[in-house]
């Protein structure tokens, strides 16, 4: 473990917040030239890397979010690892969910299990609210990491609205969400009630990562995908943007990204983010222009060709490079989050090559 996990470093006295002029990572998102291209990778942190595998044994996925220590060690592994060029807090979609006390847990095989689905007007007004005493133990990691990380950044992490929305509703994953869409299109006053609550959990799980220290943040929308653009633009997007701009004054870089949004990229960019996450279904010159000008793209290896061998996975590297050099700005990550049998030899080849490409 890391000397973060001492009680000398939890108790020291939180610096003033980094400056780092230097970091790719930071640059590339704000749209300015870095030194080289920047890499990092969505669950870079996890089942893939055998260090993880052994510092989590004996400790749930919720316990191990919320022990600053150990939150703390399984952040820095990737980046001890793999030298990439930001680190993000190692966290789930459901962290300010179960720190507000709702009942939830992450079910081994299934994932975020609600004990008590929220599908009512009532059920929505009896929803706990998060203060920042609630994830002290979340703030306190990235305390830690600050201290830790050197030149490297931290990203913050947080749920979208619309993705806990639909885990609270439906109970737990959903393949078709037809509980959510109904509840969407047939009770939207208490869609946006649901919605608009989840946005203050949200702003204040960030907002406490801020002021930890994160150098910037990430809004995860998992499900949004499953929406129409139209759906998504009413029902949605608001609360994604009430979010993303309620940090606008923090001046810090603010990613969002969703799952199968290929057709949502438009409406995307116009929620406040800096930087536009891409899966891997578009290429990101088209990307580039669904989005937009004004903000920098994220992505978008296909996390499943990691397997496919050093020589496929090289040429795919330079092709994404090539097209993400049509963007104002370009993070090469995957995209979706790193597959858990994945080699973690695999994304260190990655990073090599990134690293080693010519700028635009």
């Amino acid at each position: 473990m890391s000397r973060a996990g001492t009680a000398d470093a939890a108790t020291d006295v939180v610096p003033a917040r980094r400056h780092l002029p230097d970091a790719p990572f930071l640059a590339a998102a704000r749209r300015e030239r870095p030194s080289r291209r920047p890499v990092w990778f969505m669950r870079q942190a996890g089942r893939s890397l055998p260090e993880y595998r052994e510092v989590r044994r004996g400790s749930g996925m919720l316990e191990a979010c919320l022990t600053p220590e150990l939150a703390c060690e399984i952040t820095l592994q990737p980046v001890r690892r793999y030298g990439v060029d930001a680190a993000i807090l190692f966290s789930d979609i459901v962290v300010p969910l179960k720190a507000a006390g709702v009942g939830v847990d992450i079910v081994a095989g299934t994932g975020p299990v609600v004990e008590r689905p929220v599908r009512t007007a009532a059920d929505v007004a009896a929803l706990p609210t998060l203060d920042a005493e609630g994830v002290a133990p979340v703030a306190e990691a990235v305390r830690l990491l600050v201290r830790e990380l050197g030149e490297t950044p931290l990203i913050g992490f947080a749920g979208a609205p619309f993705t806990l929305a639909s885990y609270l509703v439906e109970g737990g994953p959903s393949r078709n969400h037809e509980r959510t869409k109904a509840l969407m299109h047939a009770e939207p006053a208490t869609w946006h009630a649901l919605c608009s609550a989840l946005a203050d959990t949200t702003l204040t799980f960030l907002r406490a990562q801020v002021d930890a220290g994160v150098d910037a943040v990430q809004l995860f929308d998992s499900w949004a995908g499953a929406l129409s653009e139209r759906d998504y633009r009413e029902l949605v997007l608001p609360h994604s943007t009430r979010v993303l701009q309620g940090l606008a004054d923090t001046g810090l870089p603010r990613i969002h990204f969703g799952v199968g949004t290929s057709e949502l990229l438009g409406a995307m960019g116009e929620a406040g983010a800096d930087v536009v996450g891409v899966d891997w279904r578009v290429p990101l010159d088209m990307a580039a222009a669904r989005v937009g000008p004004g903000r920098a793209l994220q992505g978008n290896l296909d996390p499943a060709l990691l397997f496919a061998g050093p020589e496929v996975v090289e040429r795919e590297v330079r092709r994404i490079l090539a097209e993400g050099a049509s963007a104002e700005g370009h993070v090469f990550n995957l995209g979706h989050g790193v597959l858990p049998e994945t080699d973690p030899d695999a994304l260190a080849r990655v990073v090599d090559l990134v690293h080693s490409a010519d700028l635009p």
